[in-house]
């Protein structure tokens, strides 16, 4: 049975803007990182709906997954099966969706919507840690691109939001390169892209995030594929104004990677 949605409140308090390491399904295995996403959940503002933009969703033009609920998207291979058994039965955001077609075709992006497309683990792996009952309305947008200032043109126009009590979460991982995997310890080029971004955030330095590529050291290392940073320039986006306010909520490595997760607002 799904949970009945959170009703709406006339005085929704502005919402913060996050952007957050999802890690992969065995994160719920892990004996510290769980209780550190349910513990930030604790302070934040209970959101009316929350809007996720995973790393693992690229589509274009812009998508708008399901505004119902669908089955989940377990876009993994070769887990352990109880891992495809978890359900998260969040309520869709109907609502929420009109409000990202009005915001983002008025700018003159196109959305479409793609009515079966469940949660992917980016967007429920942390969800089912943040907000367990799965009584908060979700809705999961795609990115259409991964260059970083159309990304974060997308989270300037959806800043709005934020004022009608909307959780928006980037949801991706600080430093993404599997190769990590297969060596024991933290390797290098992960300690070293994680120093420079979180000083690159405390000294709200866009423009050397925006380049991170070229401006930051071992940047092609930290990610071969740039779809797990992706997510932050839409965090950023959302929230320029507070860049050089934000905190960095979780910190540290998960199997080699910076599982480096902040907090704009």
């Amino acid at each position: 049975m799904n949970a009945t949605p959170a009703p709406p409140t006339p005085d929704a308090p502005r919402m913060p803007a996050l952007y957050l390491s999802h890690g992969a399904p065995p994160l719920a295995d892990d004996p510290l990182w769980p209780g550190q996403l349910a513990a930030w959940s604790d302070t934040l503002p209970r959101p009316k709906a929350i809007l996720m933009v995973s790393a693992h969703w690229e589509e274009a033009p812009l998508a708008l997954g399901a505004t119902r609920t669908v089955p989940l998207v377990y876009d993994f291979w070769g887990f352990p099966e109880h891992y495809y058994r978890v359900r998260y039965g969040a309520p869709g955001a109907p609502e929420l969706a009109d409000s990202v077609r009005k915001l983002l075709r008025r700018a003159g992006t196109p959305v479409q919507d793609i009515p079966d497309r469940g949660l992917d683990h980016g967007a429920y792996v942390p969800l089912v840690e943040m907000y367990p009952d799965a009584d908060i309305p979700v809705l999961q947008i795609s990115m259409p691109t991964l260059d970083p200032q159309r990304l974060l043109e997308i989270g300037r126009r959806l800043a709005p939001l934020r004022d009608e009590g909307v959780l928006i979460v980037g949801s991706g991982f600080f430093t993404h390169n599997l190769a990590a995997l297969r060596h024991d310890g933290t390797p290098g080029w992960s300690t070293e892209f994680d120093d420079w971004g979180r000083r690159a955030l405390a000294d709200a330095d866009v423009d050397a995030l925006l380049d991170f590529e070229n401006k930051a050291p071992a940047g092609r290392l930290a990610h071969p594929r740039t779809e797990h940073f992706a997510p932050l320039f839409v965090t950023i986006g959302a929230s320029e104004a507070e860049i050089g306010n934000g905190r960095s909520v979780i910190d540290g490595f998960w199997m080699g990677l910076a599982k480096r997760s902040v907090q704009f607002g």
